[in-house]
Formats: structure tokens, C-alpha cells, sequence
């Protein structure tokens, strides 16, 4: 169990107050909120920043950059609403593989004491999986690869588009099939661990944070292969039938 002496208590933030004290008074009670409750964290210090204040500034910059990017797509009249969407989703992948996940991949051996703002967000979704801040083998390795590959691949991707690269439904099908293997394996390693880094059920840390926000992972990614798909194989029909052409 963690220490409840002044060492520890002294990491604590002053507006814990009474809390704080209660879990000091009780030699079981863990100094921190995350899941399983005997979960050893000697170096966690709490948030001095709101869910809300952390949850505002990830949808507002994921908000942002998807208007920024709806803009700049349809400037040229050459996408449809379908293709601008998923070159959308491409810009807010890179955003949060290349800086979010950048920084977990380069700091989550500080981030349960760390009071960076991204560390701070790290450690608030941890609350719905804490594998994020005992740094788990299987969630550094997937990070970082989805950061340093998935990340700048993804804006790659954005350029493709708006630059009409033939390549450009290749890279959509390997980022794709990236996440979704990451998201399968990020969701079957905790579905083998019987879900016991968070609070199994809880409305927002169980269902959104760790539920909903990583199944648009699977979603999405599923969806853009199909799309990849279809349109390579068009693309070799003809192929093929021009081979053919030229050949009588």
C-alpha cells in the first residue's frame, strides 16, 4: 500500500484538504484515483486542473483543426463531403497521435508527478485505464509506435489529398489497419485483464474515456478501409482492362 506519512501528503495539492486528511487518517485508503484501488504510485501528484478545464482543451483544438482543415478542403472543389471528412479525420489523428500520444511515448515515466498540462490530461484518463501511469509495457510500445509512425503518417495523408498523390488511398489503407490492429489489441489485452484498470461501469472513466473515445478507433479505421479498398481495386479493374486493351 502507498505511505500515508508528510512525504507523500506534502505532494498533494492544499485544495485536496479534508480529503486528503480522511485518506491519511485510514492506513488502506491509496492516495490517488485510479484503478485497481491497491495500485502503487509513490510519485503521483494530484491534478490541479479540472476535468473540464483538460476535456475543453482537447476538443477545442480537435475542433479547431477539423474546421481548419473542412475549410481548407473545400477551397479547391475537388473533394466531396465524404473524402473532406475523412481527410478531416486524418488532420485530428496527427494532432493527437504526434503530440498527445508524442508526449506519453517520451514522458510516462514522470507523468504520475509531472504537472505539465498533457501530463495532467494523461493522468485524468487514466481514470478509465491506468495502464497509463504504471507504464505497461503493451501501452508504451503501442504508443509510441502509433505516435512516431501513425502521427506523421497521418498528416502525410492530408498532403496526399489535398495534392491529389496516387499514392494517397495507399497510405489511407496502412494507417488505417494500423489503428485498428492497435485499437483490437489496446481492447483484448484489458478485455484479458478483466477490465480491472478502471472503474468497470463508471459513466464517463469506463463508457467515454475508455470505451467510447478508443472504439472510434475501430469505427472509423474499419470504415476507411472498406473505402481504400474499393478504390484501389477500381484502380487495378482498370488497369486490367487497359493491360488487356493494349495487348490486342
Amino acid at each position: 500500500m502507498l505511505r500515508s506519512d508528510s512525504s507523500v501528503l506534502e505532494q498533494v495539492p492544499a485544495h485536496c484538504g479534508s480529503t486528503i486528511m480522511d485518506a491519511a487518517a485510514s492506513p488502506s485508503a491509496p492516495l490517488h484515483p485510479f484503478w485497481p484501488r491497491d495500485l502503487l504510485i509513490p510519485s503521483y501528484v494530484a491534478n490541479d486542473r479540472s476535468m473540464s478545464e483538460i476535456l475543453v482543451f482537447l476538443f477545442s483544438v480537435s475542433g479547431l483543426l477539423l474546421l481548419v482543415t473542412w475549410l481548407v478542403t473545400g477551397s479547391s472543389g475537388q473533394l466531396g463531403t465524404w473524402r473532406r471528412l475523412a481527410v478531416c479525420w486524418f488532420a485530428v489523428c496527427g494532432f493527437i497521435h504526434g503530440v498527445i500520444e508524442g508526449w506519453f511515448s517520451l514522458y510516462y515515466d514522470v507523468i504520475p508527478g509531472d504537472q505539465s498540462f498533457l501530463s495532467q490530461l494523461w493522468k485524468e484518463y487514466s481514470k478509465g485505464d491506468s495502464r497509463y501511469v504504471i507504464a505497461d509495457n503493451f501501452t508504451i510500445c503501442m504508443e509510441t509506435i502509433t505516435a512516431w509512425f501513425w502521427g506523421p503518417f497521418s498528416l502525410w495523408t492530408v498532403f496526399a489529398f489535398l495534392n491529389n498523390k496516387p499514392y494517397r488511398f495507399v497510405l489511407q489503407l496502412i494507417i488505417s489497419l494500423g489503428q485498428l490492429y492497435g485499437a483490437v489489441l489496446y481492447f483484448f489485452t484489458e478485455h484479458r485483464d478483466s477490465y480491472v484498470h478502471s472503474e468497470y461501469g463508471h459513466p464517463v472513466y469506463f463508457w467515454f474515456y475508455f470505451v467510447f473515445m478508443n472504439a472510434l478507433w475501430v469505427v472509423i479505421p474499419l470504415l476507411l478501409i472498406v473505402d481504400a479498398w474499393r478504390q484501389m481495386s477500381t484502380a487495378q479493374t482498370f488497369a486490367d482492362r487497359t493491360h488487356k486493351a493494349k495487348r490486342k
